[in-house]
């Protein structure tokens, strides 16, 4: 069952706190350029905060990345039906 909020302590990883701050305070400082009027700054940076968004939404719904390799690698030798 997931954790609901108010239904106890939910704990969070270090890793996972630093990223909420960083998000907050990204969001927060193109917030606070937009107040000032610079809407330039706030659209240059506009790229980069979906990217972030992206990732943050991404890496907390799949979790650890898996490893791709198939197993041990093959020892490197020369390569078979190459013109020397």
């Amino acid at each position: 069952m997931p954790p609901v909020v108010g239904m106890g302590k939910v704990s969070m990883s270090s890793k996972q706190v630093l990223t909420v701050i960083v998000l907050v305070s990204v969001c927060s400082w193109s917030a606070v350029m937009a107040a000032l009027g610079q809407v330039a700054a706030v659209a240059a940076l506009v790229p980069s905060l979906g990217l972030l968004v992206q990732q943050v939404v991404h890496a907390s719904t799949c979790g650890k990345p898996e490893s791709t390799a198939a197993g041990p690698r093959a020892a490197a030798g020369p390569d078979e039906g190459v013109a020397r």
